[in-house]
Order: C-alpha cells, then structure tokens, then sequence
C-alpha cells in the first residue's frame, strides 16, 4: 500500500515531532545513501539531461571521472533501481542508460536542488566556500 504525500505545510507541521517510515526509520536515508560518493549525483544529474545516454557521452560530460568510477557509479545506480542499462548485440556493441521510473520521480528533488544552489550562488562560489571554487 502507497503512503498518500504529505503537503509542503504538513511537513513543516510535522516535522519537529519527526518523520519516520512505518518501520520507525528516516524516510531520507535510502536516498541518500544511494546518492554518497564524489560522482552518483553528477552521473544523476547528467542522466536528467539525455533520455538515452552512452558511456562515451556521460565521460566526456564528466571531466576528471575515470573509466572505473563512472563504472561503478553507473553499476551502483543501476542495483538502487535509479537507472536501466540496455545492451545492443550489435557490431559493434554498444549499451545505453536511461532513468527509471524512480529515478525520474528524483527530477523535482533535483529541481529543488538547483534552485537551492542558485539561492545560495554566492556563498557556494563566491568565496564564502573555498573548497567550490
């Protein structure tokens, strides 16, 4: 059975007597989670953009990202359920990636993401936080 959503106004009701799943844990951590390391939300935002996406594509898109990291983190994803890899038996092969279902239902987290980041541009690039620069 599906859990209803809660409006933006409830959670803010709510939230200081906490939020729990049914089993008691936070509703934030699974994502979260699946999201930690250095690359997975670059590769999700980057999946955002492509319906479809090679890895060629997501390597040029992704400087400084070696062959292995894009691997795993593509691999990762893939375990969570947040993309789909297709393979061609073509000559010569190739594989695609796309968002799942669930993956796609991250679009408006990722919204609220990018508009939290231009809000706080300045003290993200503009010296407030060496470590952006």
């Amino acid at each position: 059975m599906k859990r209803e959503f809660m409006s933006y106004e409830d959670y803010l009701a709510n939230l200081k007597s906490g939020i729990v799943t049914r089993d008691g844990n936070c509703p934030v951590t699974p994502l979260l989670v699946m999201l930690q390391g250095r690359w997975k939300s670059q590769v999700m935002y980057e999946m955002c953009i492509y319906d479809t996406v090679r890895f060629g594509q997501l390597k040029k898109d992704l400087p400084g990202i070696t062959n292995t990291m894009l691997t795993k983190a593509l691999r990762e994803l893939e375990e969570d359920g947040l993309i789909s890899r297709e393979q061609f038996n073509e000559i010569p092969p190739h594989v695609e990636y796309s968002l799942t279902e669930m993956g796609r239902d991250l679009l408006p987290v990722f919204y609220a993401i990018m508009n939290w980041g231009f809000r706080h541009e300045k003290e993200l690039y503009g010296g407030g936080n060496q470590a952006w620069n």
